[in-house]
């Protein structure tokens, strides 16, 4: 049972983990009036100039330009290297000012898109789900054809999902015109956050919903991992109530064959709570003994695995399996509860066991 718990919510962790990585605390994403989600966000350019003089934003050390990524988001169904079956690749278009709002962001092989070139640069992420992503290759999209010149990493947030081209070239294929999904800005401290609400909030101009990228992020897990949770629960709880039952007869066949035993120890003296704490020593042994060697392979077999799963707006999100101590200690903890109540009920039927007749069993 607690190798299946343990496969069940590691997935949930290791994708819950990587959203939640992905966002910064100094880092503001800017979205349209009461949009929540990047593929839905509507912002025009003249409204991203406004934001980029508001207070809070940071400035570039070296051109003094506020440090305010104009971006698009769409998606690309591309065929995954598993099945062969098409998934939404993300493609994100990005301003210039795109790397140094993000500096996580590594080129590992080739060189970063130019601006104005249909060029891709592509993460790990995508390039382990997606094919025909390697440096070289060619993307067809909305009538254009992109080359892949680079690979990226980002310290496994979900950018290392995505595939990211230059967001006037993506305006032009996509035919957005005017209008971006959303403006990803570096704060001058996370507390900057509260002067830049205040001026977008006074500014009759702008009506946009803004969020800590940290917190977006968090929201995007929750929503993710909802339906992972459930079902892992569900299962769970199955499973649970199969090995109650299955330690509830073995305990219960255990005690009928020591019903002797039990009688001599009675009438030698000894209380219930010794008879009691023996019976429950021994089904929380035996869970113990069964949980740890569940949580080693769970661990063994489940820990660094690379998987992807869906994503907001039907894209794919690529990410590791994460088998933690205290997921480990929770699947620890489930057995030794169904320990516990697997033998409470033989225990208390042992104290229950007439000495006469317990004496004259077996003999």
């Amino acid at each position: 049972m607690v190798l299946v718990f343990t496969a069940l919510f590691v997935m949930t962790q290791g994708l819950r983990e990587t959203l939640e990585s992905s966002g910064e605390r100094d880092r503001v994403l800017i979205l349209g009036k009461s949009s929540r989600s990047e593929i839905n966000g509507s912002i025009t350019r003249d409204q991203a100039a406004v934001i980029a003089g508001l207070p809070g934003i940071a400035k570039d050390s070296r051109s003094g330009r506020p440090l305010l990524s104009a971006e698009l988001y769409a998606n690309a169904n591309l065929l995954r290297k598993t099945d062969g079956q098409r998934s939404g690749l993300p493609l994100r278009g990005v301003s210039e000012l795109g790397f140094a709002v993000r500096p996580e962001v590594r080129i590992t092989q080739g060189r970063a898109m130019q601006p104005g070139r249909f060029e891709l640069m592509v993460g790990a992420g995508a390039v382990r789900i997606f094919e025909g992503l390697e440096v070289g290759d060619t993307l067809s999209n909305k009538g254009a054809t992109f080359e892949v010149v680079g690979h990226f990493v980002s310290d496994g947030r979900a950018t290392e999902s995505e595939a990211w081209l230059d967001v006037d070239v993506m305006a032009n294929v996509f035919k957005r015109g005017v209008t971006l999904n959303t403006l990803l800005g570096r704060l001058q401290s996370p507390d900057s956050l509260r002067a830049l609400t205040t001026a977008i909030d006074r500014d009759r101009r702008l009506s946009n919903s803004m969020f800590r990228e940290s917190v977006f992020y968090a929201e995007q897990s929750t929503t993710a991992t909802r339906l992972m949770v459930l079902v892992g629960t569900t299962v769970g709880l199955i499973m649970a109530l199969g090995a109650i039952s299955t330690a509830l007869n073995a305990l219960y066949v255990a005690v009928s064959a020591r019903t002797r035993e039990i009688a001599i120890l009675r009438a030698l003296g000894y209380s219930v709570s010794p008879i009691v704490f023996s019976v429950l020593l021994e089904a929380l042994t035996l869970s113990l003994v069964g949980g740890v060697i569940g949580a080693v392979a769970g661990w063994a077999l489940f820990d660094g695995i690379q998987m992807s799963s869906m994503g907001a707006a039907y894209s794919h999100v690529a990410f590791r399996f994460a088998v933690s101590p205290a997921l480990l200690l929770t699947g620890l903890s489930v057995a030794l509860v169904i320990g516990f109540l697997g033998g409470l009920f033989p225990a208390l039927r042992a104290i229950r066991v007439n000495v006469i007749d317990g004496l004259r069993a077996g003999a």
